[in-house]
């Protein structure tokens, strides 16, 4: 009986014991630092003519940093620059149109057409002294000194007389009023279309010179001078400095230790005694499974959740694909 109580204590004791164990091994995993491995990845982008034509120069090689705005090609824009001057003259000419308009008639104009209103009354009064004395002979039945032919030459020369002065009236009116508001709304018109005719050429050739969108490395260089470019056809692969992330993969075991903004170290083989400073920027929401990058046998149907670190990269340490080790710091 002595001994089935004492076995009872030892299998007690050894349960206990081994849970304890247990305890204290899942505690240390817990607070462990997580381990991952990933390779380096940055955005990239294709550099392209919005416009249609023949490459005139390149200024970047594979391998050279850029910064923002830098030129990177020019195509030629001659045939382009010569319709912009075209367009300049027709801009100078509707503007001066306009100016016309806008000025109304000169002084010397309206005073022009009130000579020539005075001269029109002075012919309608000589006219109408004229076919007064007409119709006074031709009326005279005893002598008849003016014939039915001259008196009606006299009232019709009296008419166009009368009609010439209301004429002369009508233009000095016009002189004095000046252009009428349609016509000058009409040579606006023709001023702002010869202007955004102007400007469409200004931006074709704009377009013309292929510029850096952001700080990067050109990649590689798929046309040169002589070559045919279009919006399709791709000048330059542009790799940008910023944003610069470590894609690694977490275990759904693990994922409960990821958290958005934790804190990470980032090792390199080529430098493995310095660590870069990154923070997680990113955490799938949908499981994948494990890519042939980090395949193995075992894993090869495990479920996996992508995660992006973010590093500070300043010296420009790390390059596209560059394996890398990832180790996050458990919270306390």
């Amino acid at each position: 009986m002595k001994k089935i109580v004492v076995l009872a204590v030892l299998v007690a004791a050894a349960v206990s014991g081994a849970c304890w164990y247990w305890n204290q091994v899942k505690t240390s995993d817990a607070q462990a630092d997580l381990r991952l491995y990933g390779n380096v990845d940055i955005r990239q982008v294709s550099l392209a003519f919005e416009v249609p034509g023949r490459i005139k120069a390149v200024h970047a090689d594979e391998g050279q940093g850029v910064k923002r705005g830098d030129l990177l090609a020019e195509l030629d824009t001659t045939t382009l620059r010569l319709q912009a001057a075209q367009a300049r003259a027709r801009l100078e000419q509707a503007e001066q149109g306009l100016k016309k308009l806008q000025n109304g008639s000169r002084p010397e104009e309206i005073e022009q057409a009130k000579s020539m209103l005075q001269a029109a009354k002075a012919r309608e009064r000589k006219a109408s002294t004229d076919y007064d004395i007409a119709a006074k002979l031709w009326k005279n039945t005893a002598t008849r000194a003016v014939s039915t032919q001259q008196y009606e030459s006299a009232r019709n020369a009296l008419d166009a007389a009368k009609a010439e002065v209301t004429a002369a009236e009508q233009t000095y009116r016009l002189a004095r009023i000046g252009p009428r508001a349609e016509d000058i709304g009409a040579a606006a018109g023709l001023r702002d279309e010869a202007l955004a005719n102007l400007r469409l050429l200004e931006h074709q050739i704009e377009l013309g010179s292929l510029r850096s969108p952001q700080d990067g490395i050109v990649r590689t260089r798929l046309l040169e001078a002589g070559d045919m470019a279009s919006s399709t056809r791709a000048v330059y692969t542009l790799a940008l400095m910023t944003p610069k992330w470590v894609r690694v993969y977490v275990s759904e075991p693990s994922l409960g230790r990821v958290k958005p903004g934790m804190k990470a170290a980032v090792y390199t083989d080529t430098d493995p005694g310095r660590a870069i400073a990154g923070s997680v920027g990113y955490i799938s929401s949908v499981a994948e499974f494990t890519p042939k990058s980090v395949q193995t046998e075992e894993l090869r149907t495990s479920l996996v959740y992508e995660v992006r670190v973010l590093v500070e990269d300043p010296s420009d340490a790390l390059r596209l694909g560059q394996p890398a080790t990832v180790v996050l710091k458990s919270a306390p």
